[in-house]
């Protein structure tokens, strides 16, 4: 057996145990619980000109404002780190053979886990007190990319696969493709609300993109604000809050179809 088998071999052992498998659930869970938040938070932006960041920060920062929602930030770290192990265990069990539909699915595998993970983290910061903001790290991380030499190019390469898949959310929702991430039919439903909500968040998603793409044309990192500041530049639009609402009704959606997915996901 070669190295690359046992490893699949491991993986594959560590995939199925259940401890993991129903905490995978619970960052599934716990997903959708964050993208609901993020979603009344856009609301608020639409109609009162809130303060409050549209972005996992501003959901996290929102938990932490009273002793039941920090106990809660802690549950939250420890589902996405569950989730994240799953995904990079799930990611390792796949045996390629050299096919590059098994490479993509490693790879898509080990992204989730990278995302799951920077969320656990962001999580964790603000469970022991320690604040940060997901705008002003798009923006740091930006400004030192444009520092260097191919900066620019480089920024300009990262807004153009955030576009990519923003695409991939949409043609995904579209197609009702997520559904065979599932072992069963959620129900009509959550079936509508997954349609609805990956199109909304494929589509804030490319609209972060076009800002990363923006701040590299106009060698700017003030540009690059994350998800918060996508969503505030759709409300500076004509009808910008009615754009906003739909957005952020579209993003409870996901959330929704989350809570749906932590009960029928395919772990």
């Amino acid at each position: 057996m070669t190295h690359g088998s046992n490893v699949a071999s491991v993986a594959d052992k560590v995939e199925s145990h259940p401890i993991l498998q129903n905490g995978a659930r619970a960052g599934y869970a716990l997903n959708g619980f964050l993208h609901l938040m993020i979603a009344w938070i856009a609301l608020q932006i639409a109609w009162t000109a809130s303060g409050k960041s549209a972005d996992q920060s501003g959901a996290l920062q929102s938990l932490a404002g009273s002793s039941p929602g920090r106990l809660a930030l802690w549950v939250a770290v420890l589902g996405f780190l569950a989730l994240a192990l799953w995904q990079l265990a799930s990611a390792m069990a796949v045996r390629t053979r050299g096919q590059s539909s098994q490479w993509a699915d490693k790879v898509k595998g080990t992204s989730k886990a990278v995302v799951y993970l920077a969320l656990a983290r962001t999580g964790l910061s603000f469970a022991r007190g320690q604040p940060s903001s997901s705008k002003a790290q798009s923006a740091d991380f930006t400004a030192t990319l444009l520092q260097h030499s191919g900066g620019r190019l480089l920024v300009a390469v990262i807004g153009l696969v955030i576009i990519g898949v923003g695409g991939y959310h949409v043609v995904k929702g579209w197609t009702k493709k997520f559904l065979t991430d599932l072992s069963e039919n959620p129900g009509i439903l959550a079936t509508r609300a997954g349609v609805v909500g990956y199109i909304a968040k494929g589509t804030a998603l490319a609209m972060v993109g076009i800002l990363f793409v923006t701040a590299a044309l106009q060698n700017s990192a003030s540009n690059a604000t994350g998800l918060d500041g996508a969503l505030r530049s759709l409300r500076q639009q004509a009808v910008g809050p009615w754009l906003l609402t739909a957005v952020g009704l579209g993003i409870a959606a996901y959330g929704l179809y989350s809570l749906a997915r932590a009960k029928h996901a395919r772990v």
